[in-house]
């Protein structure tokens, strides 16, 4: 399975990636964007990938209708997967992980423990201002606001416009 994707990935050239993601979900992907195919991506209908996004797929990417990931964005989706609702906004340069290394043994390297995915929720009508950065394991509700260069890592609750590193909740919307 591993040697698939590894061949899928490098062989499948970006034109036919961006075609097949048009036809199947009328998704507008730039040129100069980098999004990997997978049969595990399910998007809805108008989503757009601006340049220089890189989107890597190994794992559940459910995103909802009207979509935009704006310039510069970095996802990786793993076997926890992502999910994004209707209307979600992603500003340029964000970056959404859906994995974590493994950090127990002191005495092994990082990259030899593995890693662990619990994935991402990101809910309906969410902005994510320019250089926020959303953690494995993050739930973020509907109606967020995420200011610019926060880092969200754990729940954050519906209405709510969240700022800082860690995300706290500075005003909830009414």
């Amino acid at each position: 399975m591993q040697r698939r994707r590894v061949l899928v990935r490098f062989l499948l050239p970006a034109f036919v990636v961006r075609l097949v993601y048009f036809w199947r979900f009328r998704a507008l992907i730039s040129p100069r964007a980098e999004v990997v195919y997978s049969p595990q991506a399910s998007w809805g209908r108008g989503c757009v990938f601006s340049s220089f996004t890189k989107v890597k797929i190994d794992g559940p990417f459910i995103m909802g209708a009207r979509v935009q990931i704006a310039t510069g964005c970095f996802i990786a989706v793993e076997a926890g997967g992502l999910q994004l609702g209707d209307d979600v906004l992603v500003g340029p340069n964000c970056a959404i992980l859906t994995s974590n290394y493994a950090y127990r043994e002191v005495d092994v390297p990082l990259p030899e423990q593995g890693y662990t995915t619990r994935g991402v929720r990101i809910g309906k009508n969410v902005w994510l201002g320019a250089n926020s950065v959303v953690l494995d394991g993050a739930e973020i509700g509907d109606n967020v606001i995420v200011a610019a260069g926060s880092v969200v890592s754990g729940t954050v609750p519906r209405n709510a416009i969240v700022q800082g590193n860690p995300a706290a909740v500075i005003f909830t919307r009414r």
